[in-house]
């Protein structure tokens, strides 16, 4: 019965937090509906990494989660911390962050190697590739001049990759789960289409903050 309730309590606040992120996505972004819609689904997101969590292991349920709730973990709360930040400066919560990620990823692909591949190799290569890429940009952004990525806004760019990501996790989880029989095309198809979405706001952001339009200001 507890095992139940995990379940129902992780896919409702899982398939809102998926709604909200369409809604934050889509919405003005810095206006009231984006901030808001934002907000829930960070605390919606905790709830599903909590449930996710309890799931692996008190119920011992699939441990292919414990990637998905990494990356989801890691993208929303690097996402929120440089959101309020808005500064490359180093700091003990964002390392912390990093290393537990990579710890907790090193300890899947240890356990990986001991129960073999039983999951798709394309969805864990790319979730894990993707995971430490991340956590490797985000100890060389310090090496970025502070006023730089300040003034270039480079943490606006951070922000909706990451947020964007952690969203993809969310989705990627949700279509696997919901459509089993399409593995591995049902978790990478939400990947892609979240990717491309981020590289749309890479162009505008580089549109936005190009030298020739600094310069006109």
């Amino acid at each position: 019965m507890l095992h139940n309730a995990n379940i129902f309590l992780h896919v409702s606040c899982g398939t809102i937090a998926l709604l909200l992120g369409f809604v934050a996505i889509f919405s003005r972004k810095g206006g009231r509906t984006h901030i808001k819609s934002g907000q829930i689904f960070l605390a919606l997101l905790v709830v599903v990494i909590t449930t996710a969590l309890v799931g692996v292991f008190i119920f011992g349920r699939n441990t292919f989660l414990l990637v998905i709730t990494l990356l989801a973990a890691y993208q929303g709360f690097s996402g929120y911390r440089i959101l309020q930040t808005r500064v490359n400066t180093l700091h003990w919560a964002d390392i912390g962050a990093g290393i537990l990620t990579l710890t907790s990823a090193a300890y899947f692909l240890y356990f990986l190697r001991q129960i073999g591949m039983i999951w798709s190799p394309a969805v864990i290569y790319s979730t894990l590739g993707w995971l430490f890429g991340v956590v490797v940009y985000d100890v060389a952004r310090y090496s970025i001049p502070a006023e730089l990525y300040k003034h270039r806004k480079i943490w606006l760019l951070e922000h909706i990759v990451k947020m964007m990501s952690a969203f993809g996790a969310i989705a990627s989880a949700f279509a696997g789960t919901v459509l089993p029989n399409f593995q591995p095309y049902s978790q990478l198809l939400p990947s892609l289409v979240v990717t491309l979405g981020m590289m749309y706001f890479l162009v505008v952001w580089l549109r936005k903050t190009s030298p020739l339009d600094t310069a006109s200001r």
